[in-house]
């Protein structure tokens, strides 16, 4: 394999569905040869040294304009210090545009990978969409995380279809495994679930995810699921206007509101779920690349209640893996929450057929082959098992 340079705004440590799609990225490959570059996290020095490839963390901008030419001179650096011959950038601006600079001083291709919010703000004025141009111009190829993500790019710039593909983002394979019986039982005693429904949602706590709806849902929820547990686990900037609705509607015995929770610790919250809930919807221009988190629900079984909102339907086939609603249809929202709850037969059956489609469709091996013509990935040496 190429040597290869991942540089993202977002890694682990962080929690968050770009955070995690790139570290599987990153393992997935052959880990003598890949290396990253991420931004400086004081938690991160113990979580670096339990990997087995590189990882620079660097402080990327500074206040002088234009603020990413301290990047920019990172990445000279360590191009230089590697010898790297791909490079792979996560979010379109200013990375890639850092990308199109080394390739034109050093030769080195990169390739892109986009989210879903990169691509919104790279689209927002005549200047950074003619960046944004450029940028896939002189790429090798970019990657979006869905189709739906893919035609909004194309919507805008229609005729660079020939450089786009998707790769879909794929739970971890341990997410498949059901965790050891005790370990959950000891969890559920601790959450004091025993004998509940359980209604989880995991998700960063902003506009657009929907965590809001669902507290203001829950009362009439509640009426119809009298015996229901709402596990909210993630953070973020409506965090205290989520407490002050649960105190409000005097919600604090139901909710069991986690914060933050490791990456690496959710498997065993979604096998304790009955039912995963995340209620996406469009805000200002922005939608749901795909839903990371979906898939993960969707491996260990839990079928989902979606918010229709971007590449939430290729995560979740409605009435086959889950439920899709519109959540401003809020009475439409709950029967379909409650209905789902009520009849073990049809969830049993939408957790199944969501498993199924996972281990068909959303592994890395699969995901991973359309790099093989840009990286030379044939030429890893078994070195991590890649097989479902």
């Amino acid at each position: 394999m190429k040597k290869t340079l991942i540089i993202t705004l977002e890694f682990p440590p962080q929690v968050g569905g770009i955070a995690t799609y790139v570290e599987q990225q990153a393992i997935h490959l052959d880990l003598t040869k890949t290396i990253i570059l991420a931004p400086k996290n004081i938690q991160a020095k113990e979580w670096d040294k339990q990997q087995k490839y590189k990882i620079y963390r660097k402080k990327f901008f500074w206040f002088l304009w234009p603020r990413w030419f301290r990047l920019l001179w990172q990445v000279f650096w360590l191009c230089r210090k590697e010898k790297i011959e791909m490079i792979l950038v996560h979010h379109v601006l200013p990375v890639g545009y850092i990308a199109v600079i080394m390739k034109k001083l050093k030769k080195i291709p990169f390739i892109v990978f986009s989210h879903g919010t990169d691509i919104v703000y790279a689209t927002r004025s005549k200047h950074k969409i003619r960046l944004l141009k450029k940028v896939i111009q002189k790429s090798e190829k970019v990657f979006f995380n869905s189709q739906s993500l893919r035609n909004r790019f194309l919507r805008v710039i229609p005729e660079l279809e020939s450089k786009t593909d998707i790769i879909y983002p794929c739970p971890d394979k341990d997410f498949l495994i059901a965790p050891d019986k005790n370990d959950l039982d000891l969890l559920r005693a601790k959450l004091a679930l025993e004998g509940k429904k359980v209604m989880l949602t995991v998700s960063r706590i902003d506009e657009g995810k929907g965590v809001t709806h669902i507290t203001r849902l829950l009362p009439d929820i509640l009426k119809k699921e009298p015996n229901l547990v709402w596990v909210l686990i993630g953070d973020g900037p409506k965090r205290s206007l989520i407490i002050k609705e649960i105190q409000k509607h005097n919600l604090q015995n139901v909710v069991r509101y986690l914060g933050s929770i490791p990456h690496d610790q959710l498997k065993n919250y979604y096998y304790l779920a009955d039912i995963f809930v995340l209620l996406c919807h469009p805000d200002e221009g922005r939608e749901e690349g795909l839903g990371l988190v979906f898939l993960e629900s969707a491996a260990c079984g839990i079928p989902a209640v979606a918010g229709r909102s971007g590449g939430v339907e290729e995560a979740v086939v409605h009435t086959q893996t889950g439920l899709v609603v519109d959540v401003y249809q809020q009475m439409t929202v709950v029967s379909a929450i409650t209905e789902l709850l009520a009849n073990n037969d049809y969830r049993q059956k939408l957790g199944i057929h969501a498993q199924e489609r996972i281990k068909a469709n959303f592994n890395w091996t699969n995901q991973l082959s359309k790099l093989d013509e840009f990286l030379n990935l044939s030429e890893i040496n078994n070195q991590i098992d890649l097989k479902f």
